[in-house]
């Protein structure tokens, strides 16, 4: 006798039984705030991350305290022509945060952020993140946003901290001025926005180029060595000195009586500022490469 196979059960009657998917069930997404608790982590796992910051707080604000300290020793020499020039020119203001502290600022923030993407490259942390993770936009943009977060809150500590000791020692001569001064908020907020912008600039280079050293160097040569390139004094090379971040902060602290030979707003340096920082922020995001890293 030939066996006669069954028909197969529709689902739901007796006797059926329920098909196994082949795979188990797919995870699910990381939300973007697991994204940036895991950079959280992983920016400050490392022993040197603290050290770096709080050595480039104590350098900034050092040089700018010893401008200052060196105006207070020596304010005895100037005389009384001086002493008004001091005070009608605003250096007070400048000495609260000088060029020199702020080409070591720059310095310092866009050799962090170039290290916080081109080292997870070299170490090979950047590949077991990305196999973890194959949404490699969201990754970058939640790295991006921490070390913004991190280097904004750190610039403003060096800003605020600069301005009370500087206007400190300059009091006891006498020319010390209040936060609350004509001018003093906005290079208050220029020099604290200044690190975040550099740091963007170094992950942006670190993105591309993979590399911690080549990354460095040429964040070096983009953020300080490109100011001292292109001169004001000319039309057209003043136009790409003014597309600087460098710069920009320069244009946005000096004082009220500075003049140039082509003059420019201090809305155009604020726009410098928002649009280095757009731009290198979406460099970050967008130009990781398919390919392995």
């Amino acid at each position: 006798m030939t066996a006669v196979p069954h028909a197969p059960q529709a689902p739901g009657t007796p006797g059926a039984t329920a098909a196994r998917p082949a795979d188990g069930p797919a995870e699910p997404r990381p939300r973007f705030r697991d994204l940036l608790a895991a950079e959280w982590l992983k920016l400050w796992s490392l022993r040197s991350t603290p050290w770096a910051y709080a050595i480039t707080v104590l350098t900034v604000v050092g040089f700018n305290t010893g401008t200052a300290y060196d105006t207070y020793r020596y304010w005895r020499y100037h005389d009384a022509r001086g002493r008004a020039d001091f005070v009608r020119d605003g250096i007070a203001l400048s000495e609260a945060f000088t060029a020199n502290a702020a080409t070591l600022l720059v310095l310092a923030a866009g050799a962090l952020g170039a290290a916080a993407v081109a080292g997870e490259y070299g170490s090979g942390l950047m590949r077991t993140t990305f196999t973890a993770v194959p949404a490699r936009g969201s990754v970058m943009a939640a790295k991006a946003a921490v070390v913004t977060a991190v280097t904004t809150a750190v610039g403003t500590l060096i800003a605020v901290g600069s301005y009370a000791v500087t206007q400190a020692i300059l009091s006891r001569r006498g020319v010390g001025l209040p936060f609350d001064h004509p001018g003093a908020t906005r290079l208050l907020v220029a020099s604290a926005l200044l690190m975040p912008v550099a740091a963007l600039t170094g992950m942006a280079l670190g993105t591309l180029l993979h590399h911690l050293g080549t990354a460095m160097v040429l964040t070096v040569v983009t953020l300080v060595l490109l100011p001292a390139v292109f001169s004001p004094d000319r039309h057209w090379s003043a136009l790409v000195d003014h597309a600087l971040p460098y710069e920009a902060w320069l244009r946005l602290t000096q004082p009220a009586t500075f003049t140039t030979a082509h003059p420019w707003s201090t809305g155009g340096a604020w726009t410098v500022y928002a649009m280095w920082a757009a731009v290198a922020g979406a460099v970050t995001i967008v130009g990781v490469r398919r390919r392995d890293p």
